[in-house]
């Protein structure tokens, strides 16, 4: 338990607000003292830190980055579930992946090449892994290898769940459809565990989005869903040109339900169905 004698001042606040959004790019409001120091009191008393300034001091000197990750879990919201908010799902099911497939049968594509980032702790690749495979059962000049899913997460320990694929029953309870469960997981004691059919579909990594995007495919479909919500006006601003960049010119990208790309970015062109939304980069120029 952390000693009563040990409460975070503004100093120390401000100090550690600014670390870890130098870090991760999550912005930590001024209400939000409470926060930093409930989130990382368990981590100063591990350090066996006698202060947040001290702990800060550790953090910031640690070049190995251990202690940089597990501030990041701490502070990294890995709220996630199976086929969050529906609607986009039915996209791809309806339009995006049947357009996939034609295109791989006309050999206009040999490769479709998709990013899940800020993927936590694997809910959204596996679930779109599902309507792949599904799809493709009708379709077998299609093989699922040309399908390539690259999700990443900067928190080290959602994508440790992710890779090992084994839910508890809450985590199952939380969207998962009951034919996907029955199809693709296997009870082991308490936890599902998912099959190697879908896990190996999904190549997971460990990035930060504030980092260069050079060494990352150019994609076809691009998930960056619920988490610009915790970033600044100007970083969200630079992330939306980095995937603009990185998305293909008739590629697709979608973001969270509550998200909205104005004021922010002009660089793409909003397209509904069935009341959801998704997107499309606008033309580039010198682009026929």
């Amino acid at each position: 338990m952390l000693s009563s004698k040990i409460a975070i001042n503004h100093e120390e606040f401000v100090l550690l607000r600014e670390y870890i959004q130098r870090e991760c790019g999550i912005v930590v409001g001024d209400e939000k003292v409470y926060l930093i120091e409930s989130r990382l009191a368990r981590l100063v008393v591990e350090t066996k830190c006698k202060s947040f300034k001290e702990f800060y001091i550790k953090a910031k000197s640690d070049i190995t980055k251990k202690l940089r990750n597990k501030i990041v879990d701490a502070m990294t919201t890995n709220e996630t579930l199976w086929f969050r908010d529906q609607k986009p799902w039915q996209i791809l099911e309806d339009v995006i992946i049947p357009k996939f497939i034609a295109d791989l049968k006309a050999k206009r594509k040999t490769r479709i090449n998709i990013w899940s980032a800020a993927c936590s702790t694997g809910q959204e690749p596996y679930s779109l892994v599902f309507l792949i495979l599904d799809a493709l059962r009708k379709e077998p000049s299609v093989k699922p290898e040309q399908f390539r899913i690259l999700a990443t997460d900067i928190s080290p320990s959602a994508l440790y769940m992710a890779i090992s694929g084994r839910y508890n029953s809450i985590a199952m309870a939380r969207g998962m459809i009951p034919k996907y469960k029955m199809k693709y997981f296997k009870d082991d004691g308490a936890v599902s565990q998912i099959s190697d059919e879908v896990k190996k579909r999904v190549i997971f990594k460990q990035f930060n989005l504030q980092h260069d995007f050079g060494k990352l495919p150019d994609c076809d479909l691009i998930f960056c869903r619920n988490v610009a919500i915790y970033f600044s006006a100007d970083f969200k601003k630079q992330l939306f040109r980095k995937i603009y960049d990185k998305l293909n010119s008739d590629g697709f990208f979608f973001i969270g339900a509550t998200e909205s790309l104005i004021g922010y970015s002009a660089d793409f062109d909003q397209y509904e169905y069935k009341r959801g939304v998704y997107y499309k980069p606008k033309k580039r120029k010198g682009v026929l």
